[in-house]
């Protein structure tokens, strides 16, 4: 099979669209598949990581000359993302990928929907979407929501009748490290404290929550033995302050950038904590404990429904994070309430879905 995907990367869009489509590829490589990436030349692009794993890129070029759009009536202005008028967008990928004539183009951008996905329709066999917000028409054969509560119907009216949907975080793009380092991390949290916390906000963090959380933590009654693990993508605006501001923390703190190694970060790690993204689920496949935060609007079904879960604490801000921390370190219950995240997350991932979801793009193919 060839595989081509859509997704873009840049400091207000963060890295999460291209590294989950970068954990699919790499699995579908893995099985002997052929896959191709388009991405647009934004700041913050992941060209050079994209090239770095042995994958075909057309870097699509950038404008700076798209004004925004008064009559966009979503509420997060998802259009400017792409940085150009989609028609022209999906002239510069019917270029790109004509050549290649794909089997399937896999989409993963909030700008995009069944309009772009129809002009390219007919240059590919097949076409899946991966989405997280249910909240426009898609023209595709294959539909991934990887968000705990979400259920197929709540694409009813969006989807042609013939589309399958994956719905769930058993289809979460985990890389294999995860799973592999599942039993082992679990076996770890059967004796509970809280030495190591592992502090992540993506890629990006564009508006610099990591520095909130460590002014709160610099505040809180956690004892100066405590490690604090910083992890930061080289494209983040504020790396230099955070440096700086970790180097006069009173605990041992160290800030990591672009780290191969998540999944033993996350091992080594007591509790997370960061924003409710993608990086969820790979917490959840090893039972790590966290406090998560709330940055995006996208983000609050998935928050909610971690909340009514239980597998979580969702906060607000950096305050928040303190607070909660505070709490659960003065209650009697402090075992038992981490013990009790332990079991919940780590029921909601096992760590397999990326090969869930490579088996069904190959079955599905032989299918049509």
């Amino acid at each position: 099979m060839k595989v081509a995907f859509r997704a873009d990367a840049s400091v207000q869009i963060g890295t999460g669209h291209v590294m989950r489509c970068l954990t699919l590829a790499d699995e579908l490589t893995r099985q002997g598949h052929e896959c191709w990436f388009v991405c647009r030349k934004h700041q913050g692009h992941l060209g050079d990581l994209i090239t770095s794993k042995g994958f075909n890129l057309t870097l699509l070029s950038a404008r700076t000359d798209i004004a925004p759009n008064p009559e966009n009536n979503h509420p997060d202005n998802y259009s400017q993302w792409l940085g150009v008028p989609w028609k022209e967008d999906a002239r510069q990928t019917l270029e790109a990928i004509s050549p290649l004539k794909p089997d399937w183009l896999v989409v993963d951008h909030y700008a995009l929907d069944a309009e772009w996905e129809r002009a390219l329709a007919n240059a590919v066999g097949n076409i899946m979407v991966i989405d997280d917000l249910a909240d426009r028409p898609h023209q595709c054969e294959l539909l991934l929501d990887q968000n705990l509560g979400r259920v197929a119907s709540d694409y009813d009216g969006l989807l042609p009748e013939h589309c399958q949907r994956l719905m769930s975080p058993r289809y979460a793009l985990l890389r294999p490290e995860f799973a592999e380092c599942r039993d082992r991390s679990l076996k770890r949290r059967q004796h509970l404290e809280l030495k190591r916390i592992l502090i992540s906000f993506g890629g990006v963090d564009r508006n610099n929550v990591t520095g909130q959380v460590l002014q709160a933590l610099a505040e809180s009654a956690l004892p100066p033995s405590t490690a604090l693990d910083i992890i930061m993508g080289s494209a983040a605006p504020y790396l230099d302050e955070v440096r700086q501001q970790a180097a006069r923390l009173h605990f041992k703190a160290t800030v990591r950038v672009n780290v191969k190694d998540m999944a033993e970060r996350m091992y080594l790690a007591d509790l997370s904590i960061g924003a409710v993204g993608s990086t969820t689920w790979e917490r959840c496949c090893l039972g790590l404990p966290a406090i998560l935060m709330v940055l995006e609007e996208n983000q609050k079904p998935a928050a909610e429904a971690l909340k009514r879960s239980g597998a979580v604490i969702i906060t607000d801000n950096g305050k928040g994070v303190r607070a909660e921390l505070e709490r659960l370190m003065n209650s009697d219950a402090f075992e038992q309430s981490l013990t009790r995240m332990v079991q919940l997350s780590s029921n909601i991932v096992q760590g397999d879905g990326c090969i869930r979801v490579a088996n069904e793009l190959q079955e599905r193919s032989c299918e049509l």
